[in-house]
């Protein structure tokens, strides 16, 4: 019967468990039975039968046994690096579950609405690198308050920055930053020769607002405004995002309830901005994320978070 062919490395490697692999790596290494028992504390015979398991469980002898001497047969020497290899890894695994288990390492989606969040999120992202390196953030731009919770609840993302004046009861938030709400008008409109606007002011004036939604703050703020002055607002033209909304108020297509980092973040320069008088109360700026999530990663960044509001 012709010898058998020896098997492949990767085939090999399928069928050979951690600790066989490590019994094989210390008799190959010491070229002895009695001296590898002992570098890995164990009796010489139990090694002996796993690596007489291991052969037959490979089909081939990796070991040539003589009576002052163990060599290794080809088979062997093919095997010791990969072995090695796979001891190795195998090493690695223990202090990288861990990391993880500490929230030391892992990858985070995280969802945020566009430009006028970026200096948020730009500084959440670098003290995440500073503080948590071994973190990856998988930033997703364009996710609105609404459809971006939607994502959250559904799993697609891991936690996401956003504006929300509520919020479901299966989702926590941690408040990060502080805005003020402002109304955007042309450049030429009447209302710019005024330093602020109170609701009277704004009873005729035609607006351009943004999709609403459960929680979705600028429907609930123009809602609120709009009571204060006992009318009615005229909505003509709904915009995507903030970006198509105040180009539009650049075209002269109404007027537009919008953020302070908007003003701050995305460049219409030509739009004018002004304070409302009495303010409609400070707007948050939040990390929100699901309540049972108990992933690591997501606990760091969390904590991470905490102390961004003192920093921005």
């Amino acid at each position: 019967m012709p010898p058998r062919a020896p098997p492949s490395k990767a085939s090999t490697l399928r069928y050979v468990e951690v600790n066989k692999a490590r019994a094989f790596l210390a008799v190959a290494e010491e070229l002895h039975f009695g001296r590898a028992a002992a570098r890995l504390h164990i009796a010489q015979p139990p090694l002996s039968r796993m690596i007489r398991a291991l052969e037959d469980e490979l089909g081939a002898e990796l070991f040539v046994r003589g009576p002052r001497k163990v060599t290794l047969t080809a088979v062997g020497e093919a095997l010791v690096e990969p072995t090695r290899e796979l001891v190795m890894q195998s090493e690695r695994i223990k202090p990288l579950v861990r990391r993880v288990q500490r929230g030391e390492t892992g990858r985070l989606r995280l969802g945020f609405s566009g430009a006028s969040v970026s200096t948020i999120v730009s500084a959440l992202a670098q003290k995440v690198r500073e503080e948590r390196p071994g973190l990856t953030l998988a930033l997703q731009g364009a996710q609105l308050s609404q459809p971006g919770l939607e994502r959250l609840l559904s799993g697609s993302l891991d936690a996401i920055v956003g504006r929300w004046d509520a919020l479901p009861a299966s989702v926590d938030a941690l408040v990060i930053a502080r805005e003020q709400l402002v109304v955007a008008l042309p450049e030429r409109h009447r209302l710019t020769a005024k330093q602020s606007l109170t609701p009277a002011d704004l009873a005729e004036e035609p607006w351009v607002v943004r999709p609403g939604g459960i929680g979705a703050t600028l429907s609930s703020r123009l809602g609120e405004l709009a009571r204060q002055g006992a009318y009615l607002p005229r909505i003509v033209e709904t915009a995507p995002d903030s970006a198509t909304q105040l180009l539009m108020v650049d075209a002269g297509v109404g007027i537009a309830l919008t953020f302070s980092g908007v003003r701050d973040n995305v460049p219409v320069h030509t739009v004018q901005f002004r304070p409302l008088e009495p303010n409609l109360g400070e707007v948050e700026v939040s990390l929100a994320w699901r309540r049972d999530d108990a992933n690591p990663a997501l606990q760091a960044l969390i904590q991470v978070s905490s102390t961004l509001n003192n920093d921005t």
